[in-house]
């Protein structure tokens, strides 16, 4: 036995005493261990895993990850005018020349505008004849689209489609035999499972950063058909469009989007999951466009307040606040106050995953929704729409009109007039209650002078008698639906 093997051995022994755990297993591959870094994981204090090895994963997938540059036109900035100082100064002053160095079109203060912006970013290829995958606002409005390899070819890219609801768009290069990805599973990622990404941040060609997993699932401001995957990858401006890999090498996720107040990193990151990206893909190369199915409603959270006030067990589902007019749920007999808790047998634990369950859906599939309607689950069968690349305007709020009779409801504290024709017209119901004053419980629930409620729990309210009817039955379980200007929501009242 040699002398270096026996100091290794004594090594391995004098790690395995020094943790208090029973083994350690090293794994090579030729001479190079991947990991000897311990961490501890389980509850006896063994430890469960090595500190990952990235190497051979860039070595592999690397080449498959491509630089981007689009070239956009730039937009001309606006010329302020010949001795544009906020207080004019004649020419002859002797401070003139002093103060015309901060004019916005003085000579010092201009610099040459170029005719066209360079936007770069990340993307992979996902076939050997030239398929690209990336973000659509990478090149989205580019009149060029560039392509780097790691070999230092460069291509020109035709963009064959994007979606800007998935931020995904598909490129194409002639070329054969490249390099390509490996595709895994975003469903069987966990939250803590180290992942890698590959690809341009600020400019820096080909870098890698890595992280866990931090969350799944999430849905972020005006992206509703996205389940992101949040890591806590370093992701910065260059990385859109590149992959995230798990430690089998397969490309689960594509970097869209970071959270920061700097323009930087800042620990929080989300991708796209890989599955939802392919599935765009494949619909672009079709059909150079992407169809998603629709419900035709609005809908909100469930709070805690408002289950109780629907006599549901637990804050769970997607609440209808509006039903479009002659659209697929209208047809179906979806309900305002409706309460969707699944879709084909799946639920609907949160008001974000309806959008993504539906949207994910071809138009003209027919589902199964799973519903709460006043203290009873039912059954719904509904034939989904197309989503359109337009939503149908919501009609404007109520013209502010005095009105000839108030009504005052003291155990809501509120003041209320009915709705006039005009007003009815203008936000297309049958009838309504304008609020003119809230106090007590309505005010501290938010209501406000200007609102106009519509309905109470899951009965639709039209005037001060539908109220009163549906005040007498409601147990003190109250959630009033109001319409906001362009906002429909139900607000639960919490009566002292």
């Amino acid at each position: 036995m040699s002398r270096t093997f026996r100091i290794l051995l004594a090594a391995v022994a004098a790690t395995a005493v020094l943790s208090g755990c029973d083994k350690i297993q090293h794994f090579f591959k030729g001479e190079k261990p991947i990991s000897t870094v311990a961490v501890p994981a389980q509850e006896n204090g063994q430890i469960a895993m090595l500190l990952p090895d990235f190497t051979q994963l860039v070595e592999r997938e690397g080449p498959a990850v491509v630089n981007i540059q689009a070239v956009r036109e730039a937009q001309p900035a606006a010329s302020a005018g010949p001795n544009a100082l906020p207080f004019p100064i004649p020419e002859d002053d002797p401070f003139y020349e002093f103060f015309k160095r901060f004019m916005p079109n003085s000579p010092q203060q201009q610099e040459p505008q170029d005719s066209e912006t360079v936007s770069f970013g990340s993307g992979f290829i996902i076939s050997d004849d030239g398929y690209i995958l990336t973000n659509s606002h990478v090149v989205n409005g580019g009149s060029q689209i560039k392509v780097m390899l790691t070999d230092k070819r460069e291509f020109k890219a035709k963009l064959l489609g994007l979606d800007k609801r998935a931020d995904i768009a598909v490129l194409k290069i002639q070329a054969s035999n490249l390099p390509t990805v490996k595709i895994g599973d975003p469903a069987a990622l966990k939250v803590g499972e180290w992942v890698a990404a590959i690809g341009a941040p600020f400019g820096f060609e080909n870098s890698v950063t890595a992280g866990i997993v931090s969350a799944k699932g999430r849905s972020l401001p005006d992206e509703n058909y996205v389940p992101f995957i949040q890591t806590d990858v370093p992701i910065n401006p260059g990385n859109s469009g590149g992959p995230l890999f798990n430690l089998k090498g397969q490309v689960v996720g594509i970097n869209s989007q970071i959270y920061s107040r700097s323009g930087g990193f800042m620990g929080i990151s989300f991708a796209i999951p890989i599955d939802i990206a392919i599935n765009v893909a494949e619909q672009i190369k079709a059909k150079g466009k992407v169809s998603r199915g629709q419900l035709g409603v609005n809908i909100q959270e469930v709070s805690q307040e408002l289950a109780q006030s629907f006599g549901l067990d637990r804050p769970r589902g997607a609440l209808v606040v509006r039903v479009e007019p002659s659209g697929p749920a209208a047809r179906a007999g979806l309900q305002v106050g409706d309460i969707v808790l699944s879709v084909n047998g799946k639920p609907v634990e949160s008001s974000k995953d309806l959008p993504m369950v539906i949207g994910s859906l071809q138009p003209n599939t027919r589902v199964k929704l799973g519903i709460w309607r006043k203290g009873t689950e039912k059954s719904v069968d509904v034939v989904l729409g197309e989503l359109l690349a337009e939503q149908t305007e919501t009609p404007s709020p109520p013209k502010q009109q005095p009105q000839p009779e108030s009504y005052q409801i003291g155990k809501l504290g509120l003041t209320l007039s009915e709705l006039t024709p005009s007003q009815r017209s203008d936000l297309g119901v049958k009838g309504g209650l304008l609020i003119q004053k809230a106090q007590g419980p309505a005010a501290r629930a938010g209501l406000q002078h200007g609102d106009v409620i519509i309905g109470l729990n899951q009965s639709e309210i039209t005037t001060i008698k539908s109220l009163e009817k549906a005040l007498a039955s409601s147990d003190n379980n109250i959630a009033l639906l109001v319409r906001r200007q362009d906002s429909t929501l139900f607000v639960p009242l919490r009566l002292d």
